[in-house]
């Protein structure tokens, strides 16, 4: 247990850019990344936007004989994996002589696969048999370890939107009690007309864009993409010189236990509480929190109040920032690709905003970082994440050398 763990790779699909180079700069040039929906007819929605990966190519990644067993959250997932290997300067050689795992997460998965089954049993047609392989949840851990013969542990959660987080946790785990030499963590999530409708129905989507923080902030977007991030232990990054994102240095769960879809100041106070205790620092060692930040009523309030509640008097003083105001909400993904902002700020210590910001809200009084991406300090950096059901998830970044202020 005595093993420290660091992301040497980033894998990022995103409707902001493909590969981390181009996520980071539009992320700092607070670019959005919404735009009309294409991927299925919206007519007879409330609302048209989505966060949308138009850019991506999977045939750029991935063999056409193996596509059509892919759905696109799939996909997604083994293309950011390939893009994340490639980061860390991994080869096939060397994983070879490893026990590499993978621990991935998704909110959805396979639901396009089965929105497309079931237009072709509507029309009275049949499916074939490649839909059926691309259906069950577990197929895009699965792929990824197929394509770089993975043997080591496997796993997949759906723990909705902090399931990024929480596949992070678990590789970080693997690589802690000795069970993996490299695991390749993260999640992905294709939009879908299931999703879209659902949070349509509830009320919860924006028309236009996401304002997270803003008071009059009208809801989430949704949208599709995937983060997977390289773990491995210090001594073996070190032992292959390569260059270190950041260390990974704790980690906090909590269910809320209290409704289904309405986030507990309580839950999300816990949940971040215990993980500064897991990394054994303290309120003022963080310098930065990637916020859940979905842009509804309730989800921001309450996040800004549990905020309040671990950081007291201090809270003004942590940037806290909302990406999803350009990316939209990616689902499984979402926090998975946070924690990539996350190791970014680390490395680079510039703070991405929260775009979309107009007018402050009493009830949500913290620095948000508002439009315009700001140098700033950061050795430790918090992910929060918190989804439906009362998952919550957050996990801690720190720097490997304390970097001082000029």
């Amino acid at each position: 247990m005595n093993k420290r763990v660091v992301i040497t790779g980033l894998g990022v699909i995103s409707s902001i850019g493909i590969g981390w180079t181009e996520f980071w700069d539009n992320l700092i040039k607070g670019k959005s990344g919404i735009s009309p929906v294409t991927a299925f007819d919206t007519t007879n929605h409330f609302t048209h936007n989505g966060g949308e990966v138009r850019g991506f190519q999977p045939e750029q990644f991935i063999p056409a004989d193996r596509l059509k067993f892919m759905n696109r959250a799939t996909q997604m997932g083994v293309a950011s994996a390939k893009l994340a290997i490639q980061d860390a300067a991994l080869t096939s050689d060397y994983l070879s002589g490893l026990t590499v795992g993978v621990s991935h997460g998704t909110t959805l998965g396979a639901a396009q696969a089965i929105e497309s089954v079931d237009d072709l049993l509507i029309n009275k047609r049949v499916a074939g048999g490649a839909l059926f392989y691309q259906m069950p949840p577990h197929t895009a851990p699965a792929a990824i370890a197929r394509e770089f013969t993975c043997s080591g542990p496997h796993f997949m959660v759906s723990t909705a939107c902090a399931a990024g987080n929480y596949a992070i946790a678990y590789a970080y785990d693997q690589i802690k009690l000795n069970r993996a030499d490299i695991m390749i963590a993260g999640a992905s999530d294709g939009i879908s007309r299931i999703e879209y409708t659902g949070f349509n129905q509830f009320s919860a989507v924006a028309p236009e864009r996401c304002q997270p923080f803003d008071k009059n902030r009208k809801g989430m977007i949704l949208a599709e993409g995937a983060g997977m991030l390289i773990l491995e232990s210090l001594e073996s990054a070190r032992r292959r010189n390569v260059p270190i994102y950041a260390e990974i240095i704790g980690y906090g769960l909590s269910c809320d236990a209290h409704h289904m879809t309405n986030a507990s100041v309580t839950g999300i106070t816990e949940c971040m509480s215990k993980a500064l205790q897991e990394a054994g620092i303290s309120i003022e060692d963080v310098d930065y929190i990637s916020a859940h930040g979905t842009g509804t009523v309730a989800n921001d309030r309450a996040e800004c109040a549990a905020i309040k509640m671990v950081f007291g008097a201090r809270y003004s003083k942590i940037p806290v920032s909302s990406i999803k105001s350009m990316l939209g909400h990616t689902m499984g993904a979402a926090s998975a690709l946070e924690a990539i902002a996350c190791a970014l700020v680390i490395k680079n210590s510039i703070v991405p905003p929260t775009i979309n910001f107009e007018t402050p809200d009493p009830e949500c009084d913290i620095d948000c970082v508002p439009n315009q991406a700001r140098k700033h300090l950061v050795n430790v950096a918090l992910n929060n994440s918190y989804a439906f059901g009362g998952n919550n998830a957050s996990l801690v970044l720190k720097t490997i050398f304390s970097k001082e202020q000029a």
